[in-house]
């Protein structure tokens, strides 16, 4: 990775290109900006820490609204699931995943406006029980390759959410389906393919 991982460099773009929707040929207004562009703009909000409302318009990528609003227009149609997913099998074809060990973590976020539109994701903060919040908890390969992210109330334990992290990640094309041993509370360390199953 360069020292400016939000480029999207043409082979790159090649991949991805096609797993977006598509405009409509006449729409209204003007002409949005570049979804190539748009694609720099929020890595390069991720990767340095700034809020949306901050990117910098001389960078090119549009307003912080226009690539906020571009990525939830993604996400609504399926696009950012596709890419995992394509992403998933070049990274295991290349022999980038690691799925000998997996590490899992959580985060708490503060709910802005006391997390109106998406109630069932709050709940009291653990570290200021008059504040609402939301957890992240996400589940990484063994060389810290995000696999699958959950978003709860932020008074869930990390513990309840192991197992449907790990049912969570999605298929991924050129792995061998393997027996996963899982151990639960109250358990003896039950198996189950990747199918959920139950194997003896």
């Amino acid at each position: 990775m360069g020292t400016r991982p939000w480029i999207v460099d043409d082979e790159l773009w090649a991949l991805i290109e096609p797993l977006l929707p598509p405009w409509p040929e006449r729409s209204p207004g003007p002409r949005p900006v570049s979804d190539r562009l748009c694609l720099q703009g929020i890595p390069f909000v991720l990767c340095n820490d700034v809020a949306w409302q901050l990117l910098p318009l001389q960078r090119g990528f549009g307003s912080g609204q226009t690539c906020w609003r571009r990525l939830d227009r993604w996400q609504k149609a399926g696009a950012i699931d596709r890419l995992h997913r394509v992403m998933f099998a070049e990274l295991n074809a290349a022999g980038e995943l690691d799925w000998s060990r997996a590490c899992v973590d959580g985060s708490h976020i503060r709910a802005k406006k006391r997390g109106r539109r998406h109630r069932s994701d709050t709940g009291p903060s653990p570290v200021d029980r008059r504040k609402t919040g939301s957890k992240h908890h996400l589940i990484c390969d063994g060389r810290g390759t995000p696999l699958k992210v959950i978003t709860t109330a932020a008074n869930v334990n990390d513990v309840t959410q192991t197992l449907a992290l790990v049912d969570g990640i999605p298929p991924v094309a050129g792995r061998p389906r393997r027996t996963l041993a899982r151990k639960c509370p109250g358990t003896t360390g039950q198996r189950w393919d990747s199918g959920g199953r139950y194997r003896e």
